[in-house]
């Protein structure tokens, strides 16, 4: 049975524009940007096999081109499309978080710096500097490889946050492994930098993981 065939509420495009793009499964909103199937196949039973091929959504929006293009039913042309959205989606909340604007919702920071740092294939270590208003200064990638006490540098956070005139800032990092647990790593090097920048009253307000799913926060579990 094709998509056109379903009752209007269940079709993916109806059921966003009724309820919201947050109602819609992985393979419903798939299903949208891939807009047609194959022969026997409706876009929904595409995605949902391209999602278990794949393993993961995120593991299909982070493959490379030629592993993207041995799926059946994609190409370059959806490739390039799809790196379209990606790169739109983080402009968008590079836009959102712009020097000056104060941060109001700790959603909008959690899916700003997701944007930013999901898709990189080692970790990186970034900064968010604010004012003393919370409202957003700078966001700086400091740090490359693999965090530990050895390559994060609490004098170089201090460096840049002085540098900004910082009053507070909230750390983020990734884990490609996409597990957003803290390390005894993380946790050494975040105590450290907050100790170091205490010294200069500027605070630690967050400490955020990116992995998979939704970012974990230092702050959430009593961490800081």
């Amino acid at each position: 049975m094709s998509i056109k065939e379903w009752l209007a509420e269940d079709q993916p495009r109806e059921k966003l524009l009724q309820r919201g793009p947050a109602a819609l499964t992985d393979a419903e909103l798939l299903a949208i940007f891939l807009r047609t199937g194959t022969p026997g196949k409706s876009a929904v039973d595409l995605a949902r096999e391209l999602l278990a091929d794949f393993g993961s959504l995120k593991a299909l929006l982070d493959a490379d081109l030629q592993r993207f293009c041995l799926a059946k039913g994609l190409g370059p042309a959806k490739y390039t499309q799809l790196q379209a959205v990606l790169e739109m989606a983080k402009r968008h909340f590079k836009e959102v978080l712009q020097r000056g604007n104060a941060l109001t919702s700790p959603e909008i920071t959690r899916a700003f710096l997701s944007a930013q740092l999901r898709g990189y294939s080692y970790e990186v270590f970034a900064c968010l500097f604010l004012d003393n208003q919370h409202r957003v200064i700078q966001l700086d990638e400091l740090f490359r490889g693999t965090i530990d006490g050895a390559s994060v540098y609490p004098r170089e956070v201090v460096k840049q946050a002085l540098f900004h005139n910082a009053a507070a800032v909230i750390f983020a990092h990734n884990h490609p492994s996409g597990i957003a647990e803290p390390s005894q790593a993380d946790r050494q090097i975040t105590e450290k930098l907050k100790q170091a920048l205490a010294l200069f009253d500027i605070r630690v307000l967050d400490h955020f993981i990116i992995g998979d799913g939704s970012p974990y926060s230092f702050a959430e579990h009593g961490l800081l």
